[in-house]
């Protein structure tokens, strides 16, 4: 459980691991990877034919597994 947790990084959570996630620390550490990112393109942009790469998206809900929408 230890990596799947703490040194998985998945790919719907935005190549991030679950513990980076539910503790909050995702959103700084996409912001981290976007700097790198855009320090690399301005270093070689010739390797970026598609322009400044962004790192992917954070999700906006997780779930293991979804609860069921009640009908009201």
């Amino acid at each position: 459980m230890r990596w799947y947790n703490a040194e998985h990084h998945h790919s719907a959570l935005g190549l991030m691991t679950p513990e980076q996630v539910h503790y909050g620390r995702a959103e700084g550490l996409r912001q981290r990877r976007q700097q790198i990112l855009q320090a690399a393109y301005c270093a070689h942009p010739e390797r970026f034919v598609g322009g400044t790469p962004e790192p992917p998206a954070l999700p906006t809900k997780v779930w293991i597994n979804q609860p069921k929408e009640i009908a009201q």
